[in-house]
C-alpha cells in the first residue's frame, strides 16, 4: 500500500537551502499563458517568503543564454500547456545540465499525451473511462457523420470532448445528445488537432495532488470540486464565484483512502517524481476513475495542488523550497 493523506508528509528544513539559486519559469506561448503566469507570480512569492534567492523568468530566447551565463541551481517549471508539460523543456534544461523540479521529460510527454497516459493506465489495471482518439484529418477523410455515429454507438451517450493534449479545460465540452457534437467536436479542434472522445462519467469531480518530499510520494487530500455551471471549464477554474472548492472532499474514509491510492497507482504507472496533480471522477458507487494526470499543475489562488497543501497543514512555501532542495541534489 502506498502512502496516503493520512500519513501527512514530513517536511525537514534542507541543509543550505538558504544558499541556493532558484530560477521560476512562467509565461510561454501556449493558450494558459496568462494562468502560467500567474502561477510563476505565487511560486515566486511562496519562494522568497521562506528566504530563497529565487527570479522569474519568461521561456524565450533569452532563456539558454542566461542558463549558460548564470546557471541556477534548480528550476520550478510553472509553465502551463505544451511549454511546460510536453517533455520538450525538460529535455533542453537536461542537456544544460540544469535540474528541475518534476518528472523527466519522457514521463512528461508520456503524460502529456492523456491518450497513451489512458493506455498505459488501463494496462497497469487503473480505472480510467473508454476513450477514442481522432485526429482531425481522420476526422474528415472518414466523413464526420459517419465517424460521430459510430463513436455514440460505441461509447453512447453523454461524452466528454476534450484535446488530447492541453489543459485548463479549453476545448472540452459534455456532450448529451447527438445534435450538439458536431460542434464540441470543431471547439474541441480549435485548440488541438487531436481530439480525444471518452465516456462521460457522472459523479464527484476530485484532484488529489501527489508529493514525494523525500519518503516517496503521497497522496495529499482529496480536493472536490463543485462548478456552478456542472461542467469544470476554463472559467470555472479561474473566475472567481464560478466553483467550490472543498478541501479535504466530502468523502467517506473508506472512499477518500481508495481515491489516493488510485492516484499514487496512475502517479507511479507513468513514472513520475516530486509533484503531479491526478484528476478523477468518483461515482455513484465510490469508484474513482483516473481522467488525466498533470504534471505542471496550476499554482495560482484558485488551484487544486495549493488548496490540497493547506488542506494537509503544510506551507506552500516550505513545501515548494523542500521540492527545490531535492532537485538542485540531482545536479550532475
Amino acid at each position: 500500500m502506498g502512502k496516503t493523506a493520512a500519513d501527512r508528509p514530513e517536511l525537514t528544513e534542507p541543509a543550505g537551502h538558504d544558499d541556493l539559486h532558484v530560477l521560476v519559469l512562467a509565461g510561454g506561448l501556449s493558450y494558459e499563458r496568462d494562468v502560467s503566469l500567474r502561477s510563476g507570480r505565487r511560486v515566486l512569492d511562496a519562494l522568497r517568503a521562506v528566504g530563497m534567492d529565487v527570479e522569474l523568468r519568461d521561456a524565450d530566447i533569452a532563456l539558454l543564454p542566461a542558463l549558460a551565463a548564470d546557471p541556477p541551481d534548480a528550476v520550478v517549471i510553472a509553465l502551463h500547456g505544451a511549454t511546460g508539460e510536453d517533455g520538450s523543456l525538460r529535455g533542453v534544461l537536461d542537456l544544460c545540465d540544469v535540474p528541475y523540479v518534476g518528472c523527466d521529460a519522457r514521463a512528461s510527454r508520456l503524460a502529456w499525451d492523456k491518450p497513451s497516459a489512458k493506455t498505459v493506465l488501463r494496462e497497469a489495471g487503473i480505472p480510467t473511462p473508454d476513450w477514442v482518439a481522432l485526429p482531425h484529418d481522420r476526422f474528415s477523410e472518414l466523413g464526420a457523420v459517419a465517424v460521430l455515429d459510430r463513436i455514440v454507438d460505441r461509447l453512447g451517450l453523454p461524452l466528454m470532448v476534450k484535446p488530447a493534449q492541453g489543459g485548463s479545460g479549453l476545448g472540452a465540452a459534455v456532450v448529451r445528445e447527438n445534435a450538439a457534437l458536431p460542434a464540441a467536436m470543431v471547439g474541441c479542434f480549435a485548440y488541438g488537432s487531436t481530439a480525444l472522445v471518452e465516456r462521460y462519467v457522472p459523479g464527484m469531480d476530485v484532484a488529489v495532488s501527489v508529493l514525494d518530499l523525500g519518503d516517496g510520494p503521497q497522496a495529499l487530500p482529496a480536493v472536490e470540486i463543485v462548478p456552478r455551471n456542472g461542467v469544470y471549464d476554463y472559467a470555472a477554474r479561474y473566475t472567481a464565484g464560478r466553483t467550490t472548492w472543498h478541501a479535504p472532499a466530502r468523502l467517506d474514509s473508506g472512499v477518500a483512502a481508495n481515491v489516493a491510492e488510485v492516484a499514487l497507482a496512475a502517479h507511479r504507472a507513468l513514472g513520475l517524481r516530486d509533484l503531479s496533480r491526478v484528476d478523477l471522477i468518483v461515482d455513484a458507487d465510490g469508484q474513482p476513475h483516473v481522467l488525466e494526470v498533470n504534471v505542471s499543475p496550476g499554482m495560482t489562488e484558485t488551484s487544486l495542488l495549493p488548496l490540497a497543501v493547506a488542506a494537509a497543514g503544510l506551507d506552500f512555501g516550505q513545501v515548494l523550497s523542500a521540492l527545490v532542495a531535492r532537485a538542485a541534489a540531482r545536479r550532475p
